[in-house]
């Protein structure tokens, strides 16, 4: 832009100029102001916040709302846009912003806001996106009037939130242009809605996961010519897939994960656009039909836990996009050469837990050179595990436990040099072989999780674990490992969960063991997400991280002599302590009333005397204890934690005293009561009971360490 000259500005007398300045500074001022009506409206939904996030601060009403933080106006200075997501706000949702009639986007989601959604947004008609997800909304959604004309709404989102009741069909009739509805995470009853396949022509997205849905999966579906997602998982859905399902020709994803939908998969290959298919934790029987080979552009396949059979097809070599294939907990068996993995270039997870495959493991996987997640177990593959699988350089998650693998010195050292490795199940293989000891293994300087559980293996705990740097989880239990505990172990800096149990191990419990880091701060593990879930074997609940699982340490069914530690109160992060069935003297150290944190003690079956320090009363968190079958003495502190466990957890020590026990202090108590430190004795009864609880906080489901014991 040019400069006027000097000459120019003489054309203008000054008093001229000052007025025409007043002027456009007073016209633009009017111009760019919110009118007061849309001002009243955002400040009346303003007042219905109990916390606003100090929204206060700038939304003042001597200020233009156009400015105000979260609301965007249009070049006529209406408000199109309130954008409040994440705020911290709390309080109801004004049915002022109805008011608004150039809004077109409200994003309210993931705030604290309560009560209902009101109708006059949901019917708005100027809004094309109305998003309020994660909130504490509650009460259903309103029918419209018959007369209601047709609404602009494109996109509602109202998951995860408190909602009940039925879907009102007025609202969807009236929803002529609706592209997107989510109202998953709530608790919406009835059937799936299926107006909006009628109504709506672009309708794509249907999103119904985790509500009480129930009945049949209504064949007016195949309605939606135009539907890609259809989601309705954790619901109660019965019955089997409509036919008319598999009509959507345009579907890519559909989740219909945890229901109780059954009968057979042979329409599944119809649907030709598929990327995703989750029919994972249902009931569908049969086989997977060869067609399956027909759904090129498929990359996810899910239909873990249910009652599918037989061979797996080799026109599954077909899908080569394939990233994930879940099959586990079914009833595939033959030999798994038949899959062409050479052809799956691009699969990153495959999961088979729990099947009944048989014969070797195919070299042809070793071929997916993306793969980062492989389970194989609790199936009846055999033989040695080939060098080949040193090719996947991105495997981090491998689980082979309970098959019929030999040679764990040779599988141990092909491992060893995968660097990408963090997690290890080898357990319930390699029966009745030796622990490797000495340098005969390297490697695994990544590893955080490894377990050798239930191989019947002899020999020591290695030195070789020593360098394990990274390791936080170690099973070693249900072997036939002899001497003492090493004192390196300690210098396993990040270890915070170790089961040693049911072994032959002997000495004392070493000092080292009392000065395990992980154990005595309340430092979490590295969170590190597994590639794979692992699940609890009783609650089913998976867990995605190594932070997730509990600080443990299990001696238990040993062979250990002495003293408990005095030292032992330094282990404060302790969530399970467990040293029954050993053969450990003295008395209860009252050290242990410092581990605050403690939920499970068990020292069971033991040798111990004197009383019982009343200190452990303070163990506010302490939902498992069992001291049977000492020779403990005196009475039962009373009036604390203790007080809330059953008499079985003092039986067996004949010289106790209290309610809790058939001797009431200050009186002859009953006959001794013999005890049993048999190894069998061990291994059916204290076993049973006190890893009972060990599974209730967190065993991993993958392995199912007492299977033999709890089915």
């Amino acid at each position: 832009m040019q400069l006027l000259s000097s000459s120019s500005w003489n054309l203008f007398p000054i008093p001229s100029i000052c007025l025409t300045i007043v002027l456009l500074v007073s016209l633009a001022s009017h111009t760019s102001s919110c009118t007061e009506q849309e001002k009243s409206s955002l400040l009346q939904f303003l007042a219905g916040l109990s916390r606003d996030g100090s929204l206060t601060a700038s939304w003042r009403h001597d200020t233009d709302c156009c400015t105000w933080e979260g609301i965007t106006c249009n070049q006529d200075r209406k408000v199109t846009d309130v954008l409040l997501a994440s705020r911290g706000l709390e309080g109801s949702i004004s049915p002022f912003l109805g008011n608004l009639t150039g809004l077109l986007h409200v994003n309210l989601s993931r705030n604290s806001l309560s009560g209902g959604l009101p109708p006059k947004l949901v019917s708005s008609n100027s809004i094309l996106v109305l998003d309020v997800s994660f909130n504490r909304l509650t009460g259903g959604l309103s029918e419209l009037p018959s007369s209601t004309h047709a609404r602009p709404l494109q996109v509602l989102n109202i998951s995860s939130n408190l909602f009940t009741g039925r879907f009102p069909s007025t609202i969807w009739e009236v929803m002529k242009s609706l592209v997107s509805l989510n109202a998953s995470t709530n608790s919406f009853t009835g059937q799936i809605p299926i107006t909006p396949c009628v109504s709506a022509p672009s309708f794509a997205v249907l999103e119904l996961s985790f509500n009480q849905l129930s009945g049949n999966i209504p064949q007016g579906l195949g309605n939606c010519s135009m539907l890609k997602l259809l989601s309705a998982g954790y619901n109660n859905l019965g019955g089997s897939l409509p036919d008319e399902i598999f009509n959507i020709s345009s579907l890519e994803r559909l989740y219909l994960h945890r229901n109780l939908l059954e009968g057979a998969l042979s329409g599944i290959s119809k649907l030709t656009n598929l990327v995703t298919l989750d029919l994972g934790g249902n009931r569908f029987t049969g086989n997977i039909p060869e067609s399956i080979g027909d759904l090129k552009r498929l990359e996810e396949l899910h239909l873990d836990h249910n009652n599918i059979s037989g061979e797996l097809p080799a026109a599954l070599s077909n899908c080569t996009n394939l990233v994930t294939i879940d099959l586990k907990s079914n009833h595939f068996s033959g030999k798994l050469t038949r899959i062409n993995f050479i052809r799956l270039p691009n699969l990153k997870k495959l999961d088979l837990l729990f099947n009944d495959f048989t014969g070797t493991i195919p070299e042809s996987i070793y071929s997916c050179s993306k793969l980062t997640a492989l389970r194989l177990s609790y199936n009846h593959f055999n033989g040695q595990l080939s060098e080949k699988i040193g090719n996947l350089k991105s495997l981090s998650f491998l689980s082979l436990a309970n098959n019929s693998l030999t040679n764990i010195t040779r599988t141990l050292q092909i491992l060893g040099s995968s660097r990408s490795l963090t997690i290890l199940y080898i357990g319930f293989n390699f029966r009745h072989e030796t622990m490797p000891e000495g340098d005969s293994i390297d490697g695994f300087e990544n590893l955080q999780v490894l377990s050798v559980n239930d191989c019947s293996l002899s020999g020591r705990i290695p030195d070789w674990l020593s360098k394990l740097t990274n390791l936080g989880m170690l099973f070693l239990q249900n072997n036939q490992l002899t001497g003492p505990i090493p004192d390196w172990i300690s210098s396993l800096n990040l270890l915070f969960h170790l089961d040693i149990s049911n072994n032959s191990l002997t000495g004392q419990i070493p000092s080292a063991l009392m000065e395990m880091p992980m154990l005595e701060s309340d430092n979490t593990a590295p969170k590190v997400f597994f590639e794979l879930p692992v699940w609890n074997k009783n609650t089913l609940m998976q867990y995605l991280m190594l932070s997730a699982f509990p600080k443990v340490l299990n001696l238990a069914i040993n062979n250990f002599t002495g003293l408990i530690p005095e030292e032992i109160g330094q282990l404060k992060a302790l969530v399970m302590l467990n040293l029954s069935s050993n053969e450990l003297s003295g008395e209860i150290p009252q050290t242990i009333s410092n581990l605050k944190n403690l939920q499970v003690l068990d020292l069971s079956v033991n040798r111990l005397t004197g009383v019982i320090p009343a200190a452990l009363n303070n163990l506010n968190f302490l939902s498992e204890f069992d001291i049977s079958n000492n020779d403990l003495e005196g009475p039962i502190p009373t009036g604390g934690q203790l007080s809330t466990f059953a008499d079985s957890s003092f039986d067996g020590n004949s010289k106790l005293c209290g309610p809790m026990t058939l001797s009431r202090c200050g009186s002859e108590g009953a006959g001794p009561t013999s005890i049993s430190y048999t190894k069998q004795f061990r291994c059916k009864v204290i076993f049973a009971i006190s890893f009972g609880v060990f599974f209730g906080v967190g065993v991993l489901y993958d392995q199912m360490i007492l299977a033999k014991y709890f089915g």
